[in-house]
């Protein structure tokens, strides 16, 4: 006779399988020790958990330096800018490193504006001027709360005029966006037209008088590249007023390519640094030079690489886990040196009462 052996539910078998050992529940004594202890673990262990998951979820950046070895990219400039000079009397063009033309496509458009702003413009720009002049001081302390903002402009576009003013127009806004070579250039607004001569550069302003001349302007936007948030564009928000006809301002801008690696892909951007300098032209004092507005720029050989500070998710796996174990082992190890103390001082102060001497009541003689 052959006999067929019962088989186990699945719910024993996986019973039997537990490899942790078990400790009956007569032989645990149950303290308000114990659980003072087991309260603090857990929410020891909640407040592990949130703060690794939100950085996991959340992270911070990182910026490295590396050498910029894409020499057939292209660069983007994208500029708003108001002149207090009439259109038909100014020009603006760019010019590479070569004095050739430095544009592949797009072009810049040259609208007949007025330079006073209406009052609630007005305040729009100083606005624009007072929170970019502090995130530009403050970089360094709010980089982390701009790259994770998501905002890629921190303030919108000028508001437009409500009134039109019954005056002619006493400005020109430049404006538009050019694709450039990747080399060094200058991006210039000076008295007069571009003259398509062939081989040269010049500006027709043998008709201009002296006093025509007023390059007072105001830099609404000057970027190079896609926007991204975290990065500050120093002249945006920027107005220079002069009351000298002939002056000469520069601006010389160090461009650092900036890649930011997202969930979306990776994004190819600029940021820069810039240093000002305005100069009255008067040729009998010896200041020689072409009165206008002059953007000097130039590339940087080395480019910064924006990433986020977040590991693999095994890595953060079992760095929760041994965070996990570390606190329940401590809690345990903990939980018996309190048990001790409060074993020892509670016997240390039985013993005391013990040894104190009975007084005996005096009995009053009958």
């Amino acid at each position: 006779m052959v006999l067929r052996q019962r088989r186990k539910p699945f719910q024993q078998v996986v019973t039997e399988l537990d490899a942790f050992p078990k400790v009956e529940e007569t032989y645990v004594e149950q303290t308000a020790t114990g659980a003072s202890v087991s309260i603090i673990t857990f929410i020891l262990v909640v407040l592990l958990l949130h703060s690794e998951l939100t950085y996991y979820y959340w992270p911070g950046y990182k910026f490295r330096f590396s050498s910029d070895a894409d020499m057939n990219s292209k660069l983007k400039l994208n500029v708003d800018l108001t002149v207090a000079m009439p259109c038909d009397l100014i020009g603006a063009d760019i010019l590479d490193k070569t004095n050739q033309n430095a544009f592949s496509f797009g072009r810049l458009r040259e609208d007949p504006t007025w330079f006073k702003l209406e009052e609630h413009q007005l305040i729009h720009f100083r606005e624009m001027e007072r929170l970019n002049a502090y995130l530009s001081e403050e970089y360094h302390q709010l980089q982390d709360v701009l790259w994770k903002s998501g905002y890629s402009r921190l303030y919108g576009d000028m508001p437009a005029r409500r009134l039109v003013p019954d005056e002619p127009h006493d400005a020109c806004r430049v404006h538009g966006s050019l694709t450039l070579n990747k080399v060094a250039g200058n991006f210039h607004v000076t008295a007069g037209k571009v003259l398509p001569i062939a081989g040269a550069h010049a500006h027709l302003t043998s008709f201009m008088e002296e006093h025509e001349y007023n390059f007072t302007h105001r830099i609404e936007k000057l970027s190079f590249g896609d926007s991204v948030a975290g990065i500050i564009q120093p002249l945006e928000g920027t107005e220079m007023t002069t009351d000298i006809n002939l002056i000469n301002y520069q601006y010389y801008i160090e461009i650092v390519p900036t890649v930011v690696d997202t969930y979306l892909g990776r994004t190819v951007t600029y940021q820069y640094s810039v240093k000002e300098l305005a100069r009255p032209i008067s040729h009998g004092q010896g200041s020689h030079g072409t009165p206008g507005i002059y953007f000097k720029y130039d590339i940087s050989a080395l480019k910064v690489e924006v990433t986020k500070d977040r590991e693999p998710f095994w890595q953060f796996l079992v760095k929760v886990c041994a965070g996990v174990g570390g606190i329940c082992a401590t809690s345990g190890l903990l939980a018996i040196l309190v048990k001790w103390v409060v074993n020892t001082i509670c016997c240390s102060l039985g013993q005391e009462q013990t040894k104190k001497p009975v007084s005996a009541s005096a009995v009053p003689a009958s």
